[in-house]
């Protein structure tokens, strides 16, 4: 290769002697799958990086999981040297070479402590908070004070600390001022819920102060929810999505668990919720007026697709999807042709047909979009070619990793560290802060009057939604003219596609590889879906009940368990078997005890008999395994019903397969009185 004038030039191979016979080595690279605790800090030090060079990214974004900051650093910060022996100098030569010796090795120990250091201390260094004395952060600051005192990773250290201080000054002023507001944005506007005069005399009474949010342009309106959802998303923490984290949220006392994630969750129910509050307005607007507020909606949506804003883009189909919407029949018949042919279109974009498979293509798509920014490019505005982005919808990685967690064993045979687990959640967090490194070159301004909008629009709750829905049209036929949606696919499907495509494929695959089998987890060959015979969504319902789409749709990422902080108006959120044919599912199981209604997902299959599942269960919950048989597994019915499952039964034919996949483990001899029916 010659380079001329900046460019490449790729030369006429020219036959030569020593070109005529070649001959190649191909090595074969070694990679830890699983080991111990000890073993696998020992790696971070002394593994070969040139062989395996995503161990040490891999163990640092996903060690939480499995073991405390504190336990990591005590293995891995050697104690410091001894003082040299008086009289060194005049040491033999030959004990001079031999403490020469030692201290190269350790040298070189230390030069690999030092630069496992300033990896996490650069990409994560929230590990290290721990008010007030963050106590990991001085064994670090330590250790670097006598190892490396005048190096980058010394700096980082004094830097961080003085950065959790500040946030903690902040917190605590924060803390002292008295509460501006005493609930969420649009709180103090929200409607009751009860008889339809009440609801307008209430109406009637709030005059909202400025524009709202309608009354803003597409573009002014899409890029600030962009906006937003760019801020959101970059300070979202990878570890933080990990299904063994974010599991927790529900957990009694959980409150601060993956703060980061709420905050994006809580952002989708907030646009969620503005699209309903607008939409459904005064229940005094006419049928054309409301027409207009969908027909504008769908335009916010088109325009946060062109910026590919993907996450309030699911937000705002979700809404208009909704049943307090989707039912009013003659607002949806006098939108216009064209957005609605537009908002079918973006409502493919998000079809749960092959575990979302289209919205997996197309944000891959947009990852490997590359586009020169133009330096004249004014400053506040997107260039007219290329936007940067794009902005995904965190609840398919949320999901993709509760599935990783639920499917594959923390620990296998002989107390090892399951890290081919770890290694297989690292493609998908890498995939999150390639993303997040995208999303970077924004140039976007806020504006405002937009966010005083956003914050004061009205935000209806899913009673109060639905009350004003029926407030505007009473209960009948359903429209033919409103749009068809998909109804959601089967968690179930979606995890045996994955597990069917991990058995023939090789566990190998470069993070944020769109082709990778555990960071797209998209099925090669799904099973068919009933809904196959379904008319495609452009076309109308043919009758008018069946093929109303789903009552209650999720207005938050899609997760198994329940969702707290989401404005969800979902049913169970473990869906029921797919198919006869079908080799596993997962199922969630609770503990009847005084803990709340807390679910823990596992993956349960044709073989597993009630023990194994039992067995399985107290471990998610953290219960010791020998109390296994004083427990008996329930299945939970409609009804307030519930189906006892043999102790020698096998849990995944003796389940009833029409109702949803909830378990409850109860002490024996000390059931409750309900009704409780056995399996025939």
């Amino acid at each position: 290769m010659e380079r001329t004038a900046g460019r490449e030039l790729a030369l006429v191979p020219r036959p030569a002697a020593c070109d005529a016979f070649l001959h190649y080595r191909t090595s074969k690279v070694r990679a830890l799958r699983a080991a111990r605790l000890e073993r696998l800090v020992r790696e971070l030090v002394s593994g070969d990086r040139a062989q395996d060079p995503g161990f040490v990214p891999a163990f640092l974004a996903t060690h939480r999981a499995f073991v405390p900051t504190a336990r990591v650093l005590a293995l891995l910060l050697p104690p410091p040297p001894p003082p040299l022996p008086p009289g060194w100098g005049i040491l033999p030569r030959v004990e001079i070479k031999k403490t020469e010796g030692r201290d190269l090795s350790f040298n070189q120990n230390l030069r690999a402590v030092v630069s496992v250091l300033g990896s996490w201390l650069r990409d994560h260094p929230q590990d290290f908070r721990d008010p007030p004395a963050h106590s990991d952060l001085s064994s670090v600051r330590t250790f670097l004070g006598w190892a490396a005192p005048l190096g980058a990773e010394a700096r980082e250290a004094e830097k961080l600390l003085g950065q959790l201080l500040e946030e903690a000054e902040h917190a605590q002023e924060e803390e002292a001022q008295p509460q501006a507001r005493a609930g969420p944005p649009g709180a103090a506007q929200t409607p009751c819920a009860g008889c339809p005069e009440g609801c307008s005399q209430e109406e009637e009474g709030l005059v909202q102060e400025g524009p709202e949010l309608l009354d803003f342009g597409v573009d002014e309106v899409a890029e600030q929810l962009t906006l937003l959802d760019v801020e959101l998303f970059s300070r979202v923490r990878p570890c933080e999505c990990l299904g063994s984290v974010w599991s927790q949220r529900d957990r009694p006392g959980a409150a601060g668990v993956a703060p980061t994630v709420r905050a994006t969750v809580t952002q989708f129910n907030t646009v969620t919720g503005c699209v309903l509050g607008s939409v459904l307005g005064p229940p005094g607007l006419a049928a054309p007026q409301r027409a207009q507020r969908l027909e504008k909606w769908i335009r916010i949506a088109q325009r946060c697709r062109e910026l590919r804003n993907f996450s309030s883009l699911r937000a705002i189909l979700s809404a208009l999807q909704s049943n307090p919407i989707y039912r009013l029949k003659r607002s949806w018949g006098a939108v216009s042709r064209e957005p609605l042919s537009t908002f079918r279109k973006l409502s493919q974009i998000f079809s749960d047909e092959n575990n979302h498979l289209s919205c997996r293509e197309i944000l891959s798509q947009e990852e490997a979009t590359e586009g020169p920014q133009e330096e004249d490019t004014p400053l506040g505005s997107l260039p007219s070619k290329l936007p940067p982005g794009p902005v995904p919808y965190l609840g398919t990685f949320l999901t993709d990793l509760i599935m990783l967690d639920t499917a594959l064993p923390d620990m296998l045979e002989g107390d090892l560290i399951n890290f081919e687990k770890r290694r297989k959640e690292w493609e998908i967090l890498a995939r999150i802060q390639q993303l997040q490194r995208r999303c970077r070159s924004y140039c976007l301004s806020p504006h405002p009057p937009v966010l005083a909008a956003l914050r004061a629009q009205r935000q209806l709750s899913e009673e109060q939604s639905y009350h004003v829905s029926r407030v505007i049209e009473p209960p009948a036929a359903s429209c033919p003219s409103s749009p068809r949606v998909r109804r959601r696919i089967s968690l179930t499907k979606r995890l045996s596609a994955k597990l069917s495509r991990e058995k023939g494929s090789s566990p190998g695959g470069s993070p944020g590889d769109p082709s990778s089998p555990t960071s797209s987890l998209s099925p090669g060959s799904p099973p068919s879906s009933p809904r196959s015979k379904d008319p495609p969504p452009g076309s109308p319902p043919a009758s008018p009940g069946p093929q109303v789409p789903s009552t209650k749709l999720p207005l938050s990422p899609d997760l198994p368990g329940p969702r707290p902080l989401a404005l969800s108006l979902s049913g169970p959120c473990i869906p029921l078997l797919g198919q006869q044919g079908s080799e596993a599912r997962v199922i969630r199981v609770s503990i009847d005890n005084d803990h709340g209604n807390l679910y823990r997902s596992i993956l349960l299959t044709s073989q597993d008999k009630a023990p194994s599942v039992v067995q399985r269960a107290l471990q998610k919950h953290n219960v010791a395994q020998p109390w296994a048989h004083d427990y008996q597994l329930f299945q939970v019915l409609p009804g307030d019903r519930e189906l006892l499952i043999p102790d020698n039964a096998n849990v995944f034919y003796a389940m009833s397969p029409a109702a949803p996949g909830d378990f409850m483990l109860r002490r024996k001899g000390g059931a409750r009185h309900t009704n409780s029916v056995s399996p025939t």
